[in-house]
């Protein structure tokens, strides 16, 4: 028997469970050349068109920039940049409508072209002397994700490590209307095959398969005279149904393979890429060309000339409807992809983004509005559908009843949302519909749960925290307590005080100089005043008339005020020796007043620096003693000493 892979060289083709045959309604574009739409007033890039996550902005309002330019960074695996579709200023960097089935507002940079279409400066690679490192490098950078399917960041697949068996490239353009990757083909073969080489180099698998339905003769032929002369590289054409170019589906068809629920064609040495991100591929390494824009098939009865165009990322939708001669309808609408995938826009300004493959505008009689939704009647034709091989109607019931456990027993997630059990239904119930808002709360669970896990996480470790500084206080209080006790037993307590009582010493010793000086100052100042007075109750003595004794009286009267003083000088000596004697004592009381008064101001200078009024109330008793007064005293005595010697002598 032969193996597998000669099964393939020799043409074999299998097939999938379920598919539909809608009609195709291709003619109306299939071929007619590319139309090349002129430069819109606005471009709107959305800061992420793929799988994963936006960039870091790195422009401003008001900037100007260059065809080809970044706009924002790569700073993560899951991230690729969008690039300024031509040269123009930053309008705005602002919330916009997203080209998504939620319609809701993302993070939106609108530029505004200046008609010059000026390229930034653009360095090519050669292939046969880069390596491997610098070809992912330069495909992320230069923006490219799948451009057939959900936009999965092509660098990723093209720079996975493991053994890769088969390289399937989907050309199979499978949905009704869509003829934007058979143009592609028809023009762009070669460039498809020189961007396949490049994946090639990167995956090294043991062969290349494109798959293309057999509806596409032109693209097919095309496709084969560029592979001609590449070893190893199969173009089959696959029968015509709906969803043969499902990633699932298509290498079941090319392969025999089957990719296990939950599971990656990785897993089973296959990787597949769409025509057209090999195309972008080639453009990128070949000509430093980043993604900068898509061929998009504009159709429908609505349009007067319906045709594939040649879109810059960002083109308002109204642009290419415009371009191709809308006439709008009354209870109209227009839809972003094909009639089985596609979602109904719900503003015109939403743009062209790198996995928009077709805007289609029909007519009601083309395509009429569903009907009422009825009851499912159990017919089991949305089972023999299904491309995926589920059970649908078991899916919507576990939908309706919001039981994500059931949903995933009956694999929800492996249902790619085709539309096939929706388009064979009789109800006329919008399964699909369905099944997108019951995986949006799964994945809203699925978010909660993570963060209700982080944030338990995270009180959890605050709490082994608390609990850990709780333990080294108890630790830290235990040693202190320990230590306090060894003290008391050794004694160190008296060394302990005697360190304060140290300390406190020092600080005393450390009082400012100004202080210091200031009690000198005042000690030398109350000594000259002193001196001052004696000098003068001296000289005032020695004036006095010896037999002056209504003077000697008057004086006496005067010192007599004082009763301290003039107790000792009232009393008459005797003789000389007497009166000498009682000068001696005058002049030692003066001394002690002295003495007195200064240590009462350095008491009351000390408590004025301490800020003790208490000392300054207790040192004011002894202000009542004046050395002025008992210096009197003193000369008053040595006068009368004097004219008691003088009597005697005559």
């Amino acid at each position: 028997m032969p193996s597998l892979f000669q099964q393939i060289q020799a043409g074999k083709l299998w097939d999938f469970h379920g598919g539909v045959h809608p009609p195709t309604r291709k003619a109306q574009t299939a071929q007619k050349p590319i139309g090349v739409l002129p430069l819109p007033d606005r471009l709107y890039i959305p800061l992420r068109q793929h799988i994963g996550v936006a960039g870091h902005v790195l422009v401003s309002k008001g900037q100007r920039v260059l065809k080809g330019q970044p706009l924002t960074s790569a700073d993560n695996s899951m991230a690729v940049p969008v690039h300024a579709p031509t040269s123009g200023t930053v309008m705005a960097i602002a919330e916009h409508t997203s080209a998504h089935p939620s319609a809701l507002p993302e993070i939106t940079i609108t530029l505004v072209p200046d008609g010059l279409d000026e390229w930034r400066s653009r360095y090519p690679l050669n292939l046969a002397t880069s390596d491997k490192l610098s070809l992912l490098e330069r495909i992320q950078e230069s923006g490219i994700a799948g451009m057939g399917g959900a936009g999965f960041p092509a660098h990723l697949k093209a720079g996975l490590t493991q053994p890769v068996d088969y390289l399937i490239i989907n050309a199979v353009e499978c949905e009704p209307y869509i003829t934007a990757d058979d143009a592609l083909i028809q023009e762009g073969a070669i460039t498809i095959v020189k961007g396949i080489d490049i994946l090639c180099k990167l995956l090294n698998p043991k062969a290349v398969l494109i798959g293309i339905e057999d509806d596409k003769p032109i693209a097919s032929a095309a496709l084969k005279a560029a592979c001609s002369q590449r070893e190893h590289y199969y173009v089959r054409d696959v029968p015509t149904k709906y969803p043969s170019g499902g990633e699932k589906q298509l290498i079941q068809l090319l392969t025999n393979k089957e990719v296990p629920a939950g599971r990656r064609p990785i897993d089973i040495g296959i990787v597949m890429l769409n025509v057209g991100t090999a195309f972008a591929v080639a453009q990128a390494v070949l000509d430093d060309q980043p993604l900068l824009s898509r061929i998009v098939t504009v159709t429908g009865e609505t349009l007067s000339q319906p045709q594939n165009v040649l879109a810059l990322i960002g083109t308002p939708v109204s642009d290419l409807l415009t371009f191709c001669g809308y006439q709008q309808q009354t209870a109209g609408k227009v839809i972003m992809g094909g009639p089985m995938m596609g979602f109904t826009l719900p503003d015109l300004t939403v743009p062209i983004i790198k996995t928009t493959n077709c805007i289609l505008a029909p007519s009601q009689y083309e395509l009429p509005q569903p009907g009422n939704e009825l009851d499912c009647i159990r017919c089991s034709a949305c089972a023999d559908a299904c491309p995926a091989s589920l059970l649908p109607q078991q899916l919507l019931w576990y939908s309706k009843a919001k039981d994500p456990a059931k949903l995933d027993e009956y694999n929800l997630f492996d249902c790619i949302e085709c539309g096939a059990c929706a388009y064979v239904c009789p109800s006329e119930i919008p399964l699909v519909q369905y099944y997108r808002v019951a995986k949006a709360e799964i994945r809203e669970q699925q978010r909660e749960a993570v963060k209700a896990e982080q944030a338990k996480a995270r009180f959890e470790a605050r709490n082994a925290r608390l609990e850990r500084e709780k333990q080294q206080r108890m630790a830290r209080n235990q040693q202190l307590a320990q230590a306090r006790e060894q003290a008391q037993k050794t004694g160190s307590n008296s060394n302990a005080v005697a360190d304060a009582l140290a300390r406190i010493k020092a600080k005393k010793a450390e009082q400012p100089a100004p202080a210091t000086n200031r009690e000198q100052v005042l000690a030398e100042r109350e000594a000259k005043k002193q001196q001052a007075r004696e000098y003068q109750a001296a000289k005032a003595a020695a004036n006095q008339q010896p037999d002056s004794v209504s003077e000697t009286a008057k004086q006496e009267q005067a010192v007599s005020s004082e009763p301290t003083v003039n107790e000792s000088a009232t009393v008459e000596p005797a003789n000389a020796k007497s009166a000498a004697v009682a000068a001696a004592i005058a002049r030692a009381k003066a001394k002690k007043a002295a003495q007195a008064q200064a240590e009462q101001q350095e008491t009351i200078v000390e408590a004025e620096q301490t800020k003790q009024p208490e000392a300054i109330e207790q040192s004011s008793p002894q202000a009542a003693t004046d050395p002025r007064k008992a210096a009197i005293a003193a000369a008053i005595a040595r006068a009368k000493a004097k004219k008691q010697a003088d009597s005697e002598k005559s």
